[in-house]
C-alpha cells in the first residue's frame, strides 16, 4: 500500500521568515548602534537607556509601517490581475482555455494533454487555475500584509531589546564592549538561524550578518565619538 509522505517546503515560510528576520536584525543592529553612538558621546546610562527605548519604539512603528505599505501594495497589485482576469474569464472563456494549454505545452506536455488538463483544472477552478499558472499567485506565496506588519514590528521589538539589555545591566565602564560583543553575538546567531531555515548555507549566512553589523557598530561609534569632542 502506497503512502503520501507531505515534503516539507521553506518557499511558504518565505514571507512571514523574510518580515521576522529583517525586523530582529534591525532592532539589534540599530539600537545597538545607536546605544554605542550615544555612549561614545559621553551619555550617562540614563540617557543611552532612554535613547535605545525611543529607538525600539519608533523603530518597531517605522518597520511595522513600512513592511505593510509595501506587502499591501503587492496584495493590490494582485488583486487587480485576478479581477483583470475574472473579467476575461466572463468575457472570453474560449480564450482562456486556449492560454491556459498553451502554458502546459511550453512546460512539456503534449498539446492534446495541455488541453485536458486545462479542461479539468478550469472545470473545478478557473480563476485559481490561471492565478497559480498564468499570474504565479498561491496561498503559499500570498501578500498578507497584517501578518508581515506585525511580524516585523514583534520582531524589531524583540532584536532591540538585546542591545537594551546588556546597557541596564553591563558595567558603565565596559558598557560599549559588553553591548557590541553581545550584540554581534546575537547578529550571528540569527543569520545562522535564517541560514538554516532557508535552507542556505550558514556560514556564508553568519559572515554576512557579522560583517555589516561590525561594520555599522563601528561607524556609528566612530561618529559619536567625533560628535561627542565637537559638542
Amino acid at each position: 500500500m502506497l503512502t503520501h509522505r507531505k515534503e516539507r517546503h521553506r518557499l511558504g515560510k518565505s514571507g512571514w521568515l523574510r518580515a521576522a528576520v529583517l525586523g530582529a536584525n534591525d532592532g539589534i543592529l540599530s539600537t545597538a548602534s545607536l546605544v554605542l553612538g550615544v555612549a561614545a558621546a559621553d551619555g550617562s546610562r540614563s540617557g543611552v537607556l532612554i535613547a535605545g527605548v525611543a529607538a525600539l519604539v519608533a523603530g518597531a512603528m517605522s518597520m511595522a509601517a513600512g513592511e505593510y505599505v509595501s506587502v499591501h501594495s503587492q496584495a493590490d497589485t494582485e488583486h487587480a490581475d485576478l479581477k483583470l482576469e475574472r473579467e476575461e474569464l466572463r468575457t472570453d472563456n474560449e480564450g482562456e482555455h486556449r492560454e491556459l494549454t498553451a502554458i502546459y505545452v511550453k512546460r512539456g506536455l503534449d498539446p492534446a494533454l495541455a488541453r485536458q488538463v486545462a479542461e479539468q483544472l478550469m472545470a473545478h477552478d478557473a480563476l485559481g487555475a490561471h492565478a497559480q499558472d498564468e499570474l504565479g499567485i498561491s496561498d503559499a506565496l500570498k501578500a498578507r500584509p497584517i501578518q508581515a506588519a506585525l511580524a516585523s514590528a514583534a520582531s524589531f521589538a524583540a532584536g532591540a531589546a538585546v542591545p537594551l539589555l546588556v546597557t541596564a545591566i553591563a558595567p558603565q565602564a565596559d558598557l560599549m564592549i559588553f553591548v557590541s560583543t553581545g550584540s554581534l553575538l546575537c547578529l550571528i546567531g540569527l543569520g545562522t538561524l535564517a541560514a538554516r531555515i532557508g535552507g542556505a548555507s550558514i556560514v556564508t549566512g553568519a559572515i554576512r550578518v557579522a560583517f555589516w553589523g561590525v561594520l555599522a557598530m563601528a561607524v556609528t561609534t566612530g561618529i559619536g565619538a567625533l560628535f561627542g569632542r565637537i559638542l
